[in-house]
């Protein structure tokens, strides 16, 4: 039996209301996230009408526009569960719908990443210089990996093992 199961018998749910509850947490999750990824890509949109940002150096604007891109793409991939929702309402695929928030969630919070270690590393750059802002940026990216990646799938693996019964 998949532990997921174990657990829905436990709780005493059906299969739909452990759907409905899966459905219920992930747009919790979005709803945290998706305010503050619209706020970094506002601004990040506006920095380029800054009297500063004229000065940019052609690798400078170029890192700007890789944070543009993954703040964009993450904003895109938070939303995508709504409009999937919309299409797939009253189809009775309420499991698609899970599934596909799910692996647009991760994949937001991937490109998330991607742009505020971009953001760590033009910020740093343009005020402590190049150098600095490259260790910035490997610092902020090793911090991301460590808890959005490496924390969570070393969690998921313990409860893996916990619910796992031992071999004879």
């Amino acid at each position: 039996m998949h532990d997921d199961d174990d657990w829905r018998d436990q709780r005493g749910e059906t299969a739909l209301r452990q759907l409905d509850r899966h459905w219920a947490e992930l747009l919790q999750e979005l709803r945290v996230v998706q305010t503050g990824v619209q706020v970094l890509t506002g601004f990040l949109l506006t920095l380029p009408f800054q009297q500063r940002f004229e000065g940019a150096s052609t690798w400078q604007v170029v890192l700007y526009l890789v944070a543009v891109g993954f703040a964009v793409l993450a904003t895109a991939l938070f939303a995508a569960p709504v409009s999937v929702h919309r299409a797939l309402f009253r189809r009775r695929a309420r499991g698609e719908l899970v599934m596909v928030g799910h692996r647009c969630a991760v994949a937001g919070l991937m490109c998330l990443a991607g742009a505020l270690v971009a953001v760590v590393l033009l910020v740093v750059a343009v005020l402590l210089g190049g150098v600095a802002g490259v260790v910035a940026g490997g610092v902020a990216a090793v911090v991301f990996a460590g808890l959005w990646g490496v924390l969570p799938l070393t969690l998921r693996r313990r409860a893996l093992l916990a619910a796992t019964p031992p071999r004879a």
